[in-house]
C-alpha cells in the first residue's frame, strides 16, 4: 500500500507542517485539532476494523464521519458547539489532503460537503439598575485603578451597551 493511501503520513504532515508552517494557528487551535484527531482515530480504526497505523484515506468516509459525530452527541454528551469543531478539524484535514493529493479530490468533496449544525445562540442579557448600582458601588474608591474602573462602567451604561459587551 502507497503511503499516499495511508492516513498516517497526512496526519503527520498536517499536523507538524500545515497547522504549524503554513496557516499558522494558534498553539489553542493546534492542540484543538489534535484532539479532535485523538477522539477520531480510535473511533475510525473500530469502525473500519483496522489498526489505526493501517488506516487509510477512504477509510475515513462521510458516512463513518456522520458516525462519529452523531456518537460525540449522543455517547460522549459533547454540545453542538463541540461537535462543529471536531467537524472543523476533519474539514481542515479533508481540505489539506485534497491539495496535496489530487487522487483524494472527490474524496475531499465529499467530506466537505457534511454541515455544520446549527448550535442555539445565547440570549444577551442585560443588567438591571440594582445590578449595574452594585457594579458601581464596587468599583469606587480612591486608586487608579478603581476610578478607572468606574469611569469605563458608566461609560459603558451610560451609552447603552449590554452587558456581554
Amino acid at each position: 500500500m502507497t503511503s499516499s493511501k495511508l492516513l498516517g503520513p497526512w496526519l503527520k504532515r498536517f499536523l507538524l507542517e500545515y497547522l504549524i508552517s503554513s496557516r499558522n494557528l494558534s498553539s489553542n487551535t493546534q492542540r484543538s485539532y489534535r484532539d479532535a484527531l485523538c477522539l477520531f482515530l480510535p473511533f475510525l480504526a473500530h469502525a473500519a476494523r483496522k489498526a489505526i497505523d493501517q488506516l487509510t484515506v477512504e477509510d475515513a468516509s462521510a458516512e463513518r464521519i456522520r458516525l462519529f459525530l452523531v456518537d460525540l452527541e449522543e455517547t460522549r454528551r459533547c454540545s453542538i458547539t463541540t461537535r462543529n469543531q471536531r467537524l472543523a478539524a476533519i474539514h481542515s484535514l479533508a481540505q489539506f489532503i485534497g491539495m496535496h493529493s489530487p487522487e483524494h479530490l472527490e474524496w475531499c468533496g465529499q467530506i466537505r460537503l457534511i454541515p455544520w449544525k446549527k448550535a442555539p445562540r445565547s440570549t444577551i442579557t442585560y443588567l438591571e439598575k440594582a445590578e449595574m448600582d452594585a457594579l458601581l458601588a464596587a468599583s469606587e474608591g480612591v486608586t487608579p485603578q478603581k476610578r478607572r474602573d468606574h469611569a469605563l462602567l458608566l461609560f459603558l451604561y451610560n451609552t447603552g451597551a449590554r452587558a456581554d459587551e
